[in-house]
């Protein structure tokens, strides 16, 4: 029907389209050979369908697949993945809009509920962690917002994990990251925080002074307490001193009176005692000579042995017999005090 001209060599053009065609049928069949080879990474799962149905899922490793009828559908990531939750505004139960904001970490557990569960697990996990969010917020205060952070993680990711089921994911856990209230609020704020800081700042001041008394207060009674105990300590001392020393002078006195005793009883003592006695009594007459003194003698001066006989003393020569010397009677002895 068509007649064949040659060109190119010789080659007529229907060889040249047959050429063609086989060519390019040539190169379709090599690039779904290559194609069919796949090689997994670690932590990573294929989703392998054989004519629009799922087949199965390719683990780590090396795969053959059947050119032109297997496909890979889907690639999941198994490994941990950190999402950010856009900001947005929430009302909490006191009627104030706060803007919160956050991030998750899930990871796929199930790579084919993952790929047929849902449209985006990842962006399905977001909406889902803000709704919960709000509706945690709205449950309280603003004061407690900031001290229920991790009610609010709890919350959202029990939520997220009941959805995680039928998703084929896992969500680790949920951190918010900032829950900033409108500006009015946070000069508010920032006024109440002040002013608690300067109502301890007094009461920290105070309690201080007050302790600061007392201490001074116990450290004075401390010191007058051991003032009373070292004057009662130096008055017993004090005393205990001059009972010492009224016993040694009563001591010393009968060691003396003792001695003049054993004096008088040796040969020639009581000459010697009344020879002191006179001498005694001769130097008490010179101190007289006063024109302040009146003096009125009993006895004549002249008579000197008349006057050491009214000296004796009744107890001087008590004992004095005619068979023995005289016996000085003195104070008692030391033992006789005691």
């Amino acid at each position: 029907m068509f007649e064949s001209t040659p060109i190119l060599g010789g080659l007529a053009v229907t060889d040249i389209f047959n050429l063609v065609v086989w060519g390019l049928f040539f190169v379709i069949l090599v690039t779904k050979f290559f194609a069919s080879i796949r090689v997994v990474p670690t932590q990573s799962a294929y989703i392998v369908e054989r004519l629009g149905k799922y087949q199965k899922t390719l683990g780590p490793g090396f795969h053959a697949l059947v050119p032109f009828l297997d496909r890979v559908a889907f690639i999941q990531d198994l490994k941990e993945e950190a999402i950010d939750v856009p900001p947005q505004e929430c009302f909490t139960k006191d009627e104030v809009r706060v803007e919160v904001d956050g991030v998750m970490y899930i990871s796929v557990t199930d790579p084919v509920k993952a790929s047929y569960g849902v449209t985006y697990y990842s962006n399905a996990a977001t909406e889902l962690a803000q709704t919960t969010t709000r509706s945690v917020i709205g449950t309280l205060d603003l004061d407690r917002t900031f001290e229920e952070r991790d009610l609010i993680s709890s919350r959202v990711v029990e939520v997220l994990e009941r959805a995680g089921e039928a998703w084929g994911i896992r969500v680790h856990r949920y951190e918010i990251k900032n829950l900033t209230p409108p500006p009015t609020v946070h000069e508010a704020m920032e006024k109440q925080v002040t002013a608690e800081r300067e109502r301890r700042a007094v009461v920290a001041k105070s309690e201080g002074e007050k302790q600061s008394r007392i201490n001074m207060s116990e450290g004075e009674k401390l010191e007058m307490i051991n003032l009373s105990e070292g004057q009662m300590q130096r008055q017993i001392n004090e005393a205990e001193g001059r009972a010492e020393e009224i016993l040694a002078i009563a001591q010393a006195t009968a060691q003396s009176i003792e001695r003049i005793a054993a004096a008088i009883n040796a040969s020639g003592g009581e000459e010697a005692i009344r020879l002191q006695l006179a001498e005694k009594f001769l130097s008490r007459l010179t101190v007289l000579a006063t024109k302040e003194t009146r003096i009125v003698l009993p006895a004549d001066l002249t008579s000197l042995e008349e006057i050491l006989k009214s000296l004796e003393f009744p107890g001087l020569m008590a004992g004095r017999g005619q068979d023995g010397p005289a016996k000085l009677v003195g104070p008692p002895a030391h033992d006789e005090l005691r």
